[in-house]
């Protein structure tokens, strides 16, 4: 069973930044295409981002021209660096298979307040 951890959140202002990071267990990640989702309070939990094993990328409109995903495959790891952070962007952030086949980690939290 893939085991999934989050870091890098945190307390940032508007206009800020963070970096996210999530590391998988387990064989053969590279091969699987990865993605960020989260869950703002009160809300269903929805996509950020993905990236293929080539490296190919999409967003939720929303983020476009202020996250990307990367990924480094001899890590099993994969980032979300985020800028121009809004306070919409608050939410517990996760990572995933993009078909999310593998159990949910404990997220991470980002809040975005003055």
């Amino acid at each position: 069973q893939v085991q999934l951890v989050e870091s890098g959140g945190g307390l940032v202002q508007p206009g800020g930044s963070l970096r996210l990071s999530c590391t998988a267990s387990g064989r053969f990640f590279a091969i699987y295409t990865m993605a960020w989702y989260r869950q703002a309070p009160g809300k269903q939990r929805e996509f950020v981002a993905a990236i293929t094993s080539g490296g190919s990328t999409n967003y939720v409109d929303s983020v476009k021209g202020r996250f990307t995903i990367s990924r480094d495959n001899t890590k099993n790891s994969v980032a979300l660096q985020m800028n121009s952070l809004k306070p919409e962007d608050t939410a517990v952030y996760y990572c995933n298979e993009v078909n999310t086949r593998w159990s949910w980690g404990q997220g991470t939290q980002v809040t975005v307040s003055s």
